[in-house]
């Protein structure tokens, strides 16, 4: 059972972690009144000088979840070659007036907060996921940003203006990037519109044309590897992370360079502007390092499109990988800031470094972000030919406010998903963890578990480790009630540790073209912990994880080569003579009954035990008769006990089936 008190539900911990960083998570009743008092403004006629592009084919691509849905879009292909694009943006300031009771609570906490159980949302839900969002089948109100897609990926042309627009399809990103990728037939609302189907496939030949132009530019190709606490049914069963597609990239490229031409609008019109920007790591030379470990060598001082080569010559190499490598180089890179911009010429401020672009805002989400609220209303006094909403000295301030909420919200994410991964593996405390170190300073060592992704502190043995190290760390402390993940970590012997780590990132990296092959080796390891080879010809040393059960140490045996991981320095092996054909036939059925359970994840089982060990607990659902391993909840099970059980994840690929005990899910309300 967790240590959780029955009372501390994971909604009430997330206000709580609200409260404590300064947000304030409720609406007061003036907000809430004035609210209520608001109608649907695409009911009134059509303002002055606004157009009617309602019969235009606009879509949204978002997570099957959202309900603030911040932009629409739609493209058009031109004579010259060229691929006109409108980003229709919630018109929030239509509703949001300055000095409202709702601009007030938004300008306070500036941002909405996800934090997986519970959302937050900056403006009440009657604005941001209804009178504002931008909703299938309803006309709405949007700041319409257009720009020229040329054939090289530049930009040309941009404007903004207001218009009345309809959404004729909400498009969620799994489904959309895996028929863009050609992994998966195209979602019923593509299937049954052909119009559709070439609409999506020309904003992605834009969306190609973009992020070529700014791969060439240097911006940086990064995979966010954040988890989230996955609910269903009302219960958190795991936590999971987004892997990037080619929906995602899609609207990603969309948003940047709507977020460009915002920028180049308004300086071109001599207006000021919050501009975001990253500056130049400071912490260039471990990325340097990190690049040393995997053989390639980075410049001494800053180039973002060396790195943003180096990048991409790792996402092709090892991409089931890369995240870990990305998330690394973020760390390093350090979070944007938002800056008020008035100046010109060679004294503007410096650029978005992992863009590689000059001139960037945030003017796509002003549901979500007070930042992109601030720029619509600058906007709209640019066009109008009105003053400025604001002062320099309050866009200054402004400018510190965002960023510090910014700040303060990853705060609060933070903390839920460590409640929630501490709730994950509070029975596991004494276990060791293979991890990678997401953070190194005085104020502490920070590392992330590669499964569950849960990110902890290193209380002891953490000197000096760095940032992208690959590390084995003992779990000390999982407290559910305070969100404290501690970790140990070995100290005698860890600078060898490290240095054989980095050599194994090194071979590796040179074994994986050689993925399938069979070798000669030296079994050098047989313990709990895993039994390890090391091929005769010294080239390497990895793990025997499939068929190793024959094997003892000192015998010499064929391996075949299965896997290798650059990031982490794993070489997985497995011995073939030592495979059973019965376990075989088992793992393509639990491949088969993987696919069949994918869309099942968060339902309720009954199972019985049907195998134990120091490692693993095994169990079999009835009546279905699927073999599946309990993940959470082995304590006190024995051979033959029947429980209920949730379903947490499936990987048909490898025929994992993970089941956790029932009264392990906390819920999430």
């Amino acid at each position: 059972m967790l240590s959780t008190p029955p009372a501390q539900t994971l909604r009430s911990a997330a206000v709580a972690a609200m409260v404590q960083n300064g947000f304030e998570p409720e609406f007061s009743p003036a907000v809430m009144r004035e609210v209520r008092s608001l109608h649907d403004p695409s009911d009134n006629p059509l303002p002055a000088g606004c157009h009617d592009l309602r019969a235009l084919l606009w879509s949204s691509v978002d997570n099957r979840e959202s309900r603030d849905l911040d932009q629409i879009e739609v493209a058009e292909r031109l004579l010259d070659g060229s691929i006109k694009i409108r980003i229709g943006v919630a018109d929030v300031d239509s509703l949001v007036h300055l000095g409202s009771a709702a601009d007030a609570h938004a300008a306070a906490n500036t941002t909405s907060v996800y934090t997986g159980v519970a959302v937050f949302p900056m403006l009440p839900e009657r604005l941001s996921t209804d009178l504002t969002s931008l909703n299938q089948g309803e006309d709405r109100l949007a700041v319409v940003i257009e720009f020229d897609v040329a054939p090289d990926g530049a930009l040309d042309k941009a404007s903004v203006y207001r218009a009345l627009v309809h959404n004729k399809a909400k498009l969620v990103y799994d489904a959309v990037g895996m028929w863009l990728e050609g992994k998966a037939p195209p979602p019923p609302a593509i299937a049954a519109s052909k119009e559709l189907n070439d609409q999506l496939r020309l904003q992605d030949e834009a969306a190609q044309r973009l992020r070529q132009a700014r791969s060439v530019a240097g911006a940086l190709d990064f995979e966010s590897i954040e988890a989230r606490p996955v609910v269903v049914h009302g219960k958190v069963v795991d936590l999971a992370v987004d892997r990037r597609n080619r929906a995602r990239d899609l609207i990603e490229d969309f948003m940047v360079a709507a977020n460009r031409s915002v920028a180049t609008y308004l300086l071109d019109h001599g207006s000021a502007s919050l501009r975001r920007v990253v500056r130049e790591p400071k912490r260039w030379d471990r990325i340097v390092a990190l690049a040393k470990d995997v053989g390639e060598v980075l410049p001494d001082t800053p180039n973002n499109v060396a790195l943003s080569e180096f990048l991409a010559r790792r996402r092709a190499a090892d991409p089931e990988h890369f995240a870990d490598l990305s998330l690394s180089v973020v760390k390093l890179l350090g979070p944007g800031i938002y800056v008020f911009e008035r100046r010109l010429g060679d004294r503007r401020e410096t650029g978005h470094f992992g863009l590689a672009v000059a001139d960037y805002v945030h003017s796509t989400a002003p549901n979500r972000r007070f930042a992109d609220l601030v720029t619509q209303r600058m906007l709209r006094a640019t066009t109008d030919g009105g003053t400025s909403p604001y002062s320099d000295q309050e866009l200054i301030e402004i400018a510190s406010r965002c960023t510090e909420r910014g700040e303060a919200a990853r705060k609060v994410e933070r903390t839920m998903r460590k409640v929630a991964g501490a709730s994950m593996l509070a029975e596991r405390v004494g276990e060791s963890f293979a991890a990678i170190v997401t953070a190194a300073s005085p104020k502490g060592t920070y590392a992330r578990v590669l499964n569950p992704p849960v990110e902890g502190r290193i209380v002891r043995g953490g000197r000096g480790l760095d940032v992208g190290d690959t590390v084995r760390l003992k779990l000390v402390v999982a407290d559910p009630v305070r969100g404290y993940i501690d970790f140990a970590h070995e100290a005698e012997g860890a600078s060898r540790k490290l240095e054989r780590s980095r050599r194994k990132k090194l071979e590796a990296d040179r074994l994986r073209s050689r993925i399938g092959q069979t070798f000669d080796a030296l079994v050098t390891g047989v313990s709990e912990s895993g039994t390890y080879v090391r091929l005769l010809d010294g080239s390497a040393e990895g793990r025997v994880v499939r068929g190793y059960k024959p094997l003892s140490v000192g015998m010499k045996v064929p391996v075949k080569l299965i896997n290798t991981d650059s990031v982490h320095g794993f070489i997985d092996f497995e011995y073939t003579q030592g495979m059973d054909p019965v376990k075989e036939d088992r793992l393509t059925r639990k491949r088969a009954a993987a696919l069949a359970l994918r869309d099942h994840i968060g339902d309720t089982f009954r199972a019985i035990v049907s195998g134990t060990s120091k490692k693993a607990t095994w169990l079999r659902t009835v009546p279905d008769n699927v073999e599946g391993r309990l993940v959470r909840g082995r304590r006190g099970l024995s051979v033959g006990d029947e429980t209920g059980v949730v379903l947490l994840a499936v990987d048909p690929e490898r025929g994992f089936i993970d089941f956790a005990r029932e009264d392990t899910v906390l819920p999430a309300s």
